[in-house]
């Protein structure tokens, strides 16, 4: 499986988590795409983009969560790049299969993400539209990954965090229609019936 992860963090050199992951992720077989640093005019190049997606299996969306939602060159990206008649629409078919992976960096405590806390609302609800962006285009939305605190956490923390990540997005199962594969191959093995 080939994963592409397209960091969106405007400031990614100042960054506590986003930074750490991405170093960790420099030592995997996968493909990153830094997208504030490669278009700081904001002029993207969507054939190239699109070319990248092609390429890979599995999408991962790294960004920081800013007042619940994307950073802004991502909702570009995303208007850009998923083309009507390539990503969704008439012939628009190109990512159908796809898989699509959110890994967020919140700065509040994952109690405040609840109803009764103070961001009221979960990440998955908030996550909606990403989610919807995924069932119009064809792609799986697989579970996401979300370190909270990120204001707050220590070295120790960013490091651990940064592991599970990464064990995260690359782990196969997290398609679930992969894990119930090998779950009912297994019970065909010991010939289990339910």
């Amino acid at each position: 499986m080939k994963t592409l992860i397209n960091v969106f963090h405007p400031n990614l050199s100042d960054s506590n988590v986003n930074k750490e992951w991405v170093a960790r992720l420099e030592q995997e077989d996968v493909t990153i795409n830094r997208i504030y640093e490669k278009y700081p005019d904001w002029q993207i190049d969507v054939e190239r983009e699109q070319a990248l997606l092609l390429a890979h299996d599995r999408i991962v969306f790294q960004f920081p969560f800013y007042w619940y939602s994307t950073p802004p060159l991502m909702k570009k990206w995303l208007d850009d790049v998923l083309t009507f008649g390539w990503a969704y629409g008439t012939g628009g078919t190109k990512l159908k299969g796809k898989e699509m992976v959110l890994a967020i960096s919140v700065g509040g405590p994952q109690k405040s993400y609840r109803a009764g806390g103070y961001n009221t609302y979960t990440i998955s609800e908030l996550t909606r539209p990403m989610q919807q962006t995924a069932n119009l285009t064809g792609m799986a939305f697989l579970t996401h990954y979300v370190q909270y605190g990120s204001v707050v956490v220590g070295k120790d923390e960013i490091a651990a965090s940064a592991e599970r990540y990464v064990k995260h997005i690359l782990n196969p199962e997290l398609n679930p229609e992969v894990e119930l594969k090998r779950i009912l191959s297994e019970m065909a093995e010991q010939d289990v019936s339910l």
